[in-house]
């Protein structure tokens, strides 16, 4: 069983830059790879970026492409979204999500944080 705890989103001004965090807990092992997804209100879940948890290689979404960075750090179980010249369109409540080996899909979601840009 694996557990999830974002954290860092809050208010900011339009090109400002924000982090936010993801720690993992339970059986880290099983994880093939972390997502992070937005939803925005009335619109679906999108995906935004993800991380394979051993080898590191990304995937972005091209709203994103330039401007955010998905890492983990494998010691502290955490993986980080580093958001950069943020807009208002980014507005959203953003996910962390793991998939698990033989699993097919993202399972485990957490909570979500706020991330809210202003004009």
């Amino acid at each position: 069983q694996v557990q999830l705890d974002e954290s860092g989103g809050g208010l900011v001004q339009a090109g400002a830059s924000l982090r936010l965090s993801c720690e993992v807990f339970g059986r880290t092992i099983s994880i093939y790879k972390v997502g992070w997804f937005r939803q925005a209100p009335g619109e679906d879940r999108d995906f935004v970026a993800s991380i394979i948890w051993s080898g590191g290689n990304t995937d972005y979404a091209d709203s994103v492409k330039g401007r955010f960075t998905i890492s983990r750090d494998n010691a502290k179980s955490t993986v980080y979204l580093q958001m950069s010249s943020l807009k208002p369109e980014d507005t959203a409540v953003y996910y962390c999500a793991t998939f698990l080996y033989g699993s097919g899909a993202y399972s485990n979601w957490g909570q979500g944080v706020q991330v809210t840009v202003s004009p």
